[in-house]
């Protein structure tokens, strides 16, 4: 008799622990700071929505402007930027004044269309993927280490509590993100995604992987690569247009500019709209962080005479 007590205590033992173990990490909201209640009520009851979803959550997020600050000047120009002037510029041999070339190309170019992101991607041919790896690193280290957004880290949180899988894309050559994006913000190297190339006998080329992950390459990339409908699409500007609207769930814009009229066949959709006049009528969900130059540091994007990004100054709105 004493032994069938004993075991039946050892039993209520057992469950009273799974009970308390199970209630205190059931997933729970914890709410962002910076951001409105009505915002954080929104994620919090678009978030408690999903627990009953069994299959694939995917959030995807765009990252410069989105999750990583880009004031005053875009981290992957200015890692090319500044390793074109210490290696290239100035010299007289053949390598250097081709690179140079494309230097040139990039400064003087569109630097929102594709044959921009080929040129960054040209530039970094012929490196090894791990030296390409360690140039986006340093710049990251040097001038965009506090450049992660706070409200965007506790909004990650929240979404791998809730069993998101979080995916990166970046118009920004892949191989000079992938690092130091996978160390600050512990997402899956394999799960950080931007514009490939391929490497051939241990060297980057200039041959690129499409779809390229710019403007409405975006959606591809997420049909082709992740292969899942989002539940979360997070973006800043007007190159995030499409691959947001891939979103069946929330629409998030960081920052959304309200000053800028998109006009012409580059505007897609959005054309006659600013960035945040767009979403506002095809329910987007707009939240602010704040995204100044915080230091006297020297940019050689600024050297070359490339205009600065838009400041946010203010987290709240």
């Amino acid at each position: 008799m004493a032994l069938l007590i004993n075991k039946i205590r050892k039993v209520l033992f057992i469950w009273s622990f799974s009970f308390f173990f199970t209630f205190s990490f059931a997933q729970t909201y914890r709410p962002i700071h910076g951001w409105s209640d009505q915002v954080n009520q929104k994620l919090e009851h678009f978030l408690n929505s999903t627990l009953i979803i069994k299959e694939r959550k995917v959030a995807v997020f765009d990252c410069d402007g989105t999750l990583l600050g880009q004031v005053p000047y875009y981290l992957a120009d200015e890692a090319i930027y500044a390793f074109a002037k210490k290696n290239y510029a100035e010299k007289s041999d053949s390598l250097s004044k081709s690179k140079m070339a494309i230097i040139d190309a990039m400064l003087h170019g569109d630097n929102v269309g594709v044959s921009y992101v080929k040129n960054r991607v040209a530039f970094l041919a012929g490196l090894d993927p791990e030296t390409v790896g360690t140039i986006g690193k340093n710049s990251f280290q040097d001038k965009y280490q506090a450049k992660f957004y706070p409200e965007m880290r506790e909004l990650l949180a929240n979404l791998e509590q809730y069993g998101f899988e979080i995916w990166v894309l970046s118009a920004s050559p892949e191989l000079l993100y992938q690092q130091f994006v996978k160390e600050n913000l512990g997402i899956p190297e394999a799960r950080i995604l931007g514009v490939k190339s391929v490497i051939h006998q241990g060297k980057v080329t200039d041959q690129l992987v499409y779809p390229v992950p710019q403007d409405d390459g975006k959606a591809d990339a997420i049909q082709t690569f992740i292969k899942a409908r989002p539940l979360f699409v997070g973006g800043n500007s007007r190159g995030d247009l499409e691959m947001m609207n891939e979103s069946v769930g929330i629409k998030l814009i960081v920052n959304p500019d309200d000053e800028k009229i998109e006009k012409g066949v580059h505007a897609g959709a959005m054309d006659g709209y600013t960035v945040k006049q767009y979403w506002d009528e095809h329910e987007g969900l707009s939240v602010y962080c704040r995204d100044v130059e915080e230091t006297n540091t020297p940019y050689v994007t600024k050297e070359w005479g490339i205009s600065a990004n838009k400041s946010h100054p203010k987290a709240n709105h």
